[in-house]
Parts: structure tokens; sequence; C-alpha cells
């Protein structure tokens, strides 16, 4: 007996494109409310999870304010290839608070696909020199609040809050 299956993307480079101007604007919003970096930071932050994504090696990406090493608020936006169940929102949302000696700090996880011959294609297309992390983004200290989803085709990423 045998079978065989197939699968199919329902989304082209343009879904992602649309999906990921969503991601980058909320990352310029919140770069701009919290002041912990710059607009242009952001940016950058936003191009490379882009080029990720459009290369397939994009699987979630951690955004978390912390003011002395406490976190503060916190955003999970994670890929989903399935967004027929997802509807598109506007960025933006509840404002992140500006608060003493913060820190954003990114993490980003990538997909098994990512190997070290993946990283060497595209580093030097990355506007930032990202390094490995151990940090802790399960957020126990924080509550979940407002949900948010992006999606385009069947192409989406699920924006998860959390705050104090």
């Amino acid at each position: 007996m045998s079978s065989t299956s197939t699968t199919t993307e329902t989304y082209s480079v343009a879904d992602i494109e649309i999906v990921m101007r969503r991601v980058t604007a909320d990352l310029v919003m919140i770069a701009s409310s919290t002041g912990a970096i710059t607009e242009q930071k952001a940016r950058d932050w936003g191009h490379d999870i882009e080029l990720l994504a459009k290369n397939g090696y994009l699987k979630k990406v951690d955004l978390t304010l912390l003011s002395f090493g406490v976190e503060q608020k916190a955003t999970c936006f994670e890929v989903n290839v399935a967004s027929g169940e997802l509807t598109m929102s506007r960025p933006g949302g509840v404002m992140w608070p500006q608060v003493p000696n913060p820190v954003l700090r990114i993490t980003i996880s990538h997909t098994s696909a990512y190997d070290a011959a993946a990283q060497a294609k595209l580093a030097p297309k990355l506007n930032i020199n990202w390094v490995e992390s151990t940090a802790d983004t399960s957020h126990r200290t924080l509550a979940a609040s407002a949900n948010r989803d992006y999606a385009s085709n069947g192409y989406g990423m699920q924006r998860k809050d959390f705050s104090l």
C-alpha cells in the first residue's frame, strides 16, 4: 500500500510584503512611542524580518520592552501560512509606554531550513548582525492582552500582546 500527498502554497511574495508592511509599521510605532530605539533601527529590523519571511525562514518574532531589565510589555508575531483563518487588522493598537532606562529586545525564531548555508547566503543582505539568544520569551510576568492578525491570502502573522 502506498500513499502520496501534495501541498500548495496559497500565497505569493507580494502577500508576504503586504503582511510585513503592517509588522514593520508596528515596529516603527513602538520605536516612536517608547523612544528605546530609532525609527530607522525599527525599519532595519523590519527589512531583515521580511527577508527571512520571503525566503521561508521566519517562524516567530518576539519584541519585549524592558525597564532596568524588567519586562513591561511584549508582542509576539507568529507566522501562519494557513491564514485563511485570519482576518486583516490595521497596525497599531495600544501605545507602548515610555519607561525609565528603556530597552527593546527583539528575538527572531527561524525554521529548521535556516541552516548554515542559508545563513551564509542571506548574511550580506541583512541590515543587522544577528546573534544567538537565550532570552526567555515566555512573558510569565506579563498578562496576555489584545491580539490582532495581519494576513494576505494564505500568508499571515498572528500578533499576541502582553502587558503588566
